[in-house]
């Protein structure tokens, strides 16, 4: 297999998909938000299912100083913002496939390992989840708990204590003062959560540059395509030591890939053109969501689905949070506030994104050439469609090279470092 490295793009190389059938149309309508607003097996389009609804209602949070949810989400100035987190929280079921994170010594608390914050923009319509390190460094303000009580602020500690100390209100609260970004909706699963929905859509397509083998979660893969499913996704989606420079940097970019491969899966109707897959997943999602108090309203989680249903892909993006080794441990990370606010601002200006980061043998992923790419029923439909027209692109703008990232667009492959 191919492991050419090349300057990525954000430009469309094939044009849109077909407009699907019926029943396709109105799966799609109702379950897109699914399929590009999902982080490991984290959904929220599936809340539209209306026997399951008063189910998701149960547990949610509210998030601190949010603003009022429109009654039409168009009316939201600038777009809107969806933070979806991961929780290494030790459930009963599954505790036992953990080893030391949920009996040793590091076992009491709750972290969020993932997070991501996805901004879906104004017309025309653009999606960028932009993934937060665990270890990055940064103040945390004090924060209200579920019970009411109050956290004490902190000067620095790593992002992924928030949860521990306040739930997903802190987690939220606290990337919001790191970006200026107001959080309109939020969303958290748990490991067992995405072994359940995982299997719920009958796996993952990932693609392997290298082997992997990986002794801290037990993930061992040869080179080439997979099915990843249950444990085995879980074990992909956790590795770090098995690809790139062994860092959380370059299991972001692992990461992304399977974001990448989900959605196209999904938006190829495999799922969503299955009422019965689909209906599974509704079930299972519901069973395995925290949301916040914004995310519980029907209306406005349908609306949130229609408003992303036709984003190209190439304007589906994947961004790193930029950042720097902490001074004080080579281990963590800080802010790169400089090429961040570049990001924000290209963001906030709705523009058409281009990642200049080249990839190195440190990074989690290797992108690969359209030629390098095994045909699937996937590609092939996507080729059918290129004989489209496809809609005329603005330029798109560069960011700075500190940035990693790729858009649904491409295939990437992950830079397992057995060699």
């Amino acid at each position: 297999m191919s492991e050419k490295i090349r300057r990525r793009s954000t430009v469309a190389r094939h044009g849109q998909l077909r407009t699907p059938g019926p029943i396709s149309q109105l799966l799609k309508m109702l379950g897109i938000g699914l399929a590009v607003l999902l982080v490991s097996g984290l959904s929220i389009g599936a809340f539209v299912v209306s026997d399951l609804y008063s189910s998701a209602t149960a547990d949610a949070v509210d998030l601190e100083g949010q603003r009022p949810v429109p009654p039409n989400i168009d009316e939201f100035e600038g777009g809107f913002n969806l933070l979806l987190i991961g929780t290494d929280s030790c459930e009963d079921k599954y505790a036992h496939l953990f080893g030391d994170r949920c009996d040793g010594p590091d076992s009491s608390g709750t972290l969020n390992d993932v997070n991501i914050l996805v901004h879906v923009s104004e017309e025309p319509r653009r999606i960028t989840a932009v993934s937060f390190p665990r270890d990055l460094m940064l103040p945390i303000p004090s924060c209200t708990r579920e019970d009411g009580s109050e956290t004490s602020a902190m000067s620095k500690q790593p992002l992924n204590s928030t949860y521990s100390y306040g739930g997903l209100n802190c987690a939220a609260k606290t990337i919001t003062e790191l970006t200026g970004e107001q959080i309109d909706f939020a969303a958290s699963v748990t490991f067992g959560g995405v072994i359940e929905i995982t299997n719920a859509i009958g796996g993952v397509d990932v693609c392997l540059a290298n082997p992997i083998r990986d002794r801290y979660t037990g993930l061992d893969m040869a080179a080439g395509t997979h099915t990843v499913q249950g444990l085995e996704a879980l074990q992909f989606l956790r590795t770090r030591h098995g690809v790139g420079d062994g860092s959380d940097l370059g299991r972001i970019g692992n990461q992304q890939q399977y974001m990448s491969s989900l959605a196209r899966k999904l938006i190829s109707g495999e799922v969503l053109g299955n009422v019965s897959t689909m209906l599974r997943l509704s079930n299972t999602a519901l069973s395995n969501l925290e949301p916040s108090t914004s995310l519980t309203n029907p209306t406005t989680i349908v609306q949130v689905a229609l408003a992303v249903k036709d984003v190209p892909f190439e304007d589906i993006v994947f961004l790193q949070y930029p950042t720097y080794t902490d001074p004080a441990d080579r281990d963590k990370v800080v802010p790169n506030y400089d090429a961040a606010g570049v990001m924000w601002d290209a963001i906030a200006a709705n523009e058409q994104l281009q990642v200049t980061h080249e990839n190195t043998g440190n990074d989690g992923v290797v992108v690969q050439e359209p030629d390098d790419t095994s045909a699937t029923d996937e590609t092939e439909a996507t080729d059918e469609a290129a004989t489209e027209t496809p809609a005329p692109q603005d330029p798109a703008t560069e960011l700075p090279d500190t940035i990693r990232g790729s858009s649904a667009a491409q295939q990437t492959c992950s830079n397992g470092n057995v060699r």
